[in-house]
C-alpha cells in the first residue's frame, strides 16, 4: 500500500469518530476549515522552490548531538523532512514510510533527517514509536522551518475546540507557547546547497511518496556523473 493510501485509510477512520479518536463532526469540520484557510493564506507560495539556496542550519538531534547541514552536505545530498510532532498520527505514519526507504536513500550517499519543533524528549518518543533510526532534529521555535517558508500559527478556534480537547498541548510538547507549526514538507538539497526538490502541502493528511526522493537522488547522481 502506498503512503498516501495508508494516510487516507487512517483519515477515514479518524473522521468517522472511531475509538480512540472520538472525532465529532464538529471537530472534523473545524479541521477542514483550518486547512482551507491555510491553503488560501498564500503561505504555500512562500515555500522554498527548486533552485533556491537552502538555509544553512545547526540543530540538536533528539540525543543532544549537534548536527550541521554543511557537514552532512559534504558527504552527499541531504533529504530534509519537516514533521509536526509525536502527537500527530499522520507524521508517525510518514516517519515509518521514510524509515522503510532509508537504506535506499543511504545507498545514494545521501543523508535523511527529520525536523520537528517538539522537544528532544518527544523526538526520542517519536523514534521509539515509529522505529526510525535517522535523526529527528529539534527546531525550537520553528527557527529553521521559518527560513524554509513553512511556519504558520494555528487559528484560535482550532486550538480551543480541537487541539486542546484532543490533548495536543503544543506548549508542553514543543516547549513553546506560540501555537506555531510547520507545514509538513520534504526537500532534497544538492551538494551545491541548492534545493533540488521541494514538496509541501497545507493539508497535513497529504504527504509525498518516499519513492519520489529516490527518483530525485537518481537524477542528482546522473548529473554529477
Amino acid at each position: 500500500m502506498s503512503l498516501q493510501a495508508t494516510l487516507d485509510a487512517f483519515r477515514i477512520r479518524f473522521e468517522s469518530g472511531t475509538l480512540p479518536f472520538n472525532a465529532t463532526p464538529e471537530i472534523v469540520a473545524l479541521q477542514h476549515r483550518a486547512t482551507a484557510e491555510l491553503a488560501a493564506s498564500g503561505l504555500p507560495d512562500c515555500v522554498l522552490k527548486p533552485g533556491d539556496k537552502a538555509p544553512i542550519f545547526t540543530l540538536p538531534s533528539e540525543s543532544g548531538a549537534i548536527v550541521r547541514s554543511c557537514a552532512l552536505l559534504a558527504r552527499g545530498p541531504l533529504v530534509v523532512s519537516f514533521c509536526r510532532g509525536v502527537w500527530c498520527p499522520y507524521c508517525s505514519i510518514d516517519l515509518e514510510a521514510l524509515q522503510a526507504v532509508l537504506p535506499e536513500i543511504e545507498a545514494h550517499n545521501a543523508t535523511l533527517v527529520a525536523i520537528s519543533p517538539q522537544t528532544p524528549a518527544n523526538s526520542r518518543k517519536s523514534k521509539r514509536q515509529t522505529g526510525a533510526v535517522f535523526d529527528i532534529l529539534c527546531d525550537a521555535h520553528n527557527t529553521v522551518a521559518r527560513r524554509f517558508g513553512l511556519v504558520f500559527r494555528l487559528p484560535d478556534h482550532l486550538v480551543q475546540q480541537v487541539y486542546k480537547p484532543l490533548g495536543a498541548d503544543l506548549p508542553v510538547i514543543n516547549g513553546d507557547d506560540s501555537w506555531e507549526l510547520p507545514m509538513p514538507a520534504r526537500f532534497v538539497i544538492s551538494q551545491n546547497g541548492r534545493v533540488a526538490h521541494a514538496e509541501a502541502h497545507p493539508d497535513y493528511t497529504r504527504r509525498p511518496e518516499p519513492a519520489t526522493l529516490l527518483d530525485v537522488l537518481d537524477r542528482l547522481k546522473a548529473t554529477a556523473a
